[in-house]
């Protein structure tokens, strides 16, 4: 305390004076500390603040583009309701359009009843001249036989006299050393024989020889052979008419086969169609489909159209279906063929391909259904689903490189794999 004492009051006080200074820079530094803290604060509020309204501005712009969207919307949804409107008043008016279509058709179809009647009947009368018109080529055609025959004959029978023509030559050369001509000339002259002329008598028998000798060998079996040809040309006609007969059996053999196939088709068409709209609305789960001939006056050259309509669509053409659609309508034909003559085994390669999972569970539905009435299924396939809903798997596995094995999995015993042969 004595040293204190002794101290300069100066100093003192210069102390004092730099301990409250100290104190006061130490205030200021807390008020510094404080306000940079404060500022701080205020630097992330106003970056949070700026982030709010970038957010802000963006959910702006969303909430724009969406009230444009929802206005494009709402002008789309106004033309489909003045479009449905109009197909309303449209379908109000077709029941009557329907019902004058249906007159129209049933006029067509009395129409056409007729027009087939009188083809009927023009058939059955072109028949008739056909087979009279047969009747006249075959008499006329015999008559041609005939003639040629006949000019045969005359051609041989000239020939013959053309041969005599040269033996009497050579015998009037030969006998009298003139010819022919000359000959007649000097038989012309000659007077009648007397009766008691008996030279003149012999002269004349000797001319009347050579006359004889002149005519040529008689056919003595000419009348036998006359009566074979009668015979034959008999008989001839016999089977003539029973070839006739047996034509006409034939074309109503043809007849009756054409008008039962007829028929068989048209059972067929119907049972097939009949199926097939079953199972089209089975393997579509809702919907409607049929088959239309294209030609109904002559079933036995016709086509087919398949017309479809899945659950939302119109009815319309299967070219205009979309693939996984087109393979479902196929196989809902194939199986309504195959429901109207089963066969003991079915195989189908890569049906499933084009279809998704929801329509391979149901084509492998129908399978087992249809496997359920002892039809057994072949099916060629690499999805997952359908292998999963088979019975039995055959596939190839490689159980060392460049050996391959054929193995097969029982997917009901689940025995688990197991090598085939």
């Amino acid at each position: 305390m004595a040293a204190e004492a002794t101290l300069d009051p100066e100093l003192v006080a210069r102390q004092e004076e730099l301990r409250q200074l100290a104190a006061e820079v130490g205030r200021w530094r807390q008020a510094q500390l404080d306000r940079r803290s404060q500022f701080d604060a205020i630097v992330r509020e106003a970056n949070g603040r700026r982030r709010r309204l970038d957010g802000i501005a963006s959910e702006t712009s969303a909430w724009e583009s969406r009230r444009q969207q929802a206005a494009t919307k709402v002008e789309v949804l106004l033309a489909r309701r003045a479009a449905t409107e109009r197909d309303v008043a449209h379908l109000d008016s077709l029941p009557e359009e329907f019902a004058q279509r249906s007159q129209d058709l049933n006029d067509e179809m009395a129409a056409a009843a007729s027009r087939a009647d009188h083809c009927r009947r023009r058939l059955d009368d072109s028949e008739r001249q056909l087979e009279e018109t047969d009747r006249t080529l075959r008499a006329a055609e015999g008559r041609l036989a005939a003639a040629r025959e006949e000019r045969v004959r005359a051609e041989t029978a000239a020939e013959q006299a053309e041969a005599t023509l040269v033996t009497i030559e050579g015998q009037t050369n030969e006998r009298f050393s003139l010819p022919p001509e000359r000959l007649a000339e000097l038989v012309g002259e000659v007077n009648e024989p007397t009766t008691g002329d008996l030279a003149t008598a012999e002269k004349q028998l000797e001319r009347m020889k050579r006359e004889r000798d002149l005519i040529g060998p008689v056919n003595l079996r000419a009348e036998e052979e006359l009566a074979e040809l009668e015979g034959e040309s008999g008989r001839l006609d016999g089977e003539r008419e029973d070839l006739l007969q047996a034509i006409a059996k034939l074309r109503q053999g043809v007849g009756q086969l054409d008008k039962e196939a007829r028929a068989r088709l048209l059972a067929a068409f119907d049972e097939i169609d009949r199926h097939f709209q079953q199972l089209f609305r089975r393997l579509f789960g809702g919907g409607h489909a049929h088959l239309s001939l294209m030609d109904a006056d002559d079933p036995m050259a016709i086509g087919l159209e398949v017309m479809a309509s899945p659950p939302g669509k119109k009815l319309q053409h299967l070219s205009l279906l979309s693939g996984g659609e087109q393979t479902l309508t196929a196989l809902a034909l194939r199986f309504a063929i195959f429901l109207a003559k089963q066969t003991p085994i079915c195989v189908l390669d890569e049906v499933d391909a084009p279809l998704d999972d929801a329509n391979v569970d149901r084509m492998c539905t129908l399978l087992d259904d249809l496997a359920a009435a002892g039809t057994r299924f072949l099916v060629i396939t690499h999805h997952r689903l359908t292998m999963a809903r088979m019975h039995r798997l055959f596939g190839v596995t490689m159980a060392e490189k460049g050996v391959s094995q054929l193995v097969s999995v029982d997917l009901v015993d689940h025995n688990g794999l197991r090598s085939v042969g």
